[in-house]
């Protein structure tokens, strides 16, 4: 069993979160210097959704490498498909019907993308992205159990040079700093 943890829980639950200002999904370049059309607005944003997230808000990443994660984990989300369904025993069977394809052009589309970025990242970056961006895992859980903060930043930095060159594997336009 772990040692339970030194830190104590906020008792403020506004913490995770914090104000951004994003583009607007519903700006209209018809009404483009309309007061009520603005291009930016504020939102509020669950820091602790993902690590990337985390990483976002605290200025470690670009917006390139975010764009390279939400593009990855947009292909690793369409590859899980809607998962595996139960049959269904009470449904009346109907004769010249069509059966689904299990697999969608998408997911093979997805499935492509995928490979191509393994074979751009290597095992070891792949394996860190898909723990990160596919299956949401922090930093922390990524290291070994009790690994040293310079394992941590270790993986940090692996993990930006991999978003950096997803970014530019895609064609993200990336900034230097």
């Amino acid at each position: 069993m772990p040692a339970p943890s030194k830190r104590k829980p906020t008792a403020d639950p506004h913490r995770s979160l914090r104000g951004v200002t994003v583009e607007n999904p519903f700006y209209s370049r018809a009404h483009a210097g309309d007061p009520t059309n603005p291009k930016h607005i504020n939102a509020v944003v669950n820091i602790r959704e993902s690590a990337i997230t985390m990483l976002a808000s605290r200025n470690k990443i670009d917006a390139a490498q975010v764009a390279a994660a939400t593009k990855f984990r947009a292909l690793w989300e369409a590859m899980g498909g809607k998962g595996a369904s139960a049959i269904d025993y009470g449904r009346e069977h109907v004769d010249g019907g069509k059966r689904s394809d299990p697999i969608t052009e998408r997911q093979m589309n997805a499935a492509d993308e995928l490979r191509r970025t393994r074979r751009v990242l290597g095992d070891n970056g792949y394996w860190l992205i898909c723990r990160i961006c596919g299956e949401g895992f922090s930093l922390h859980e990524v290291v070994q159990p009790g690994a040293s903060k310079r394992a941590k930043l270790a993986a940090a930095n692996d993990l930006r040079a991999c978003l950096d060159k997803l970014a530019e594997m895609w064609g993200i336009a990336t900034t230097r700093r």
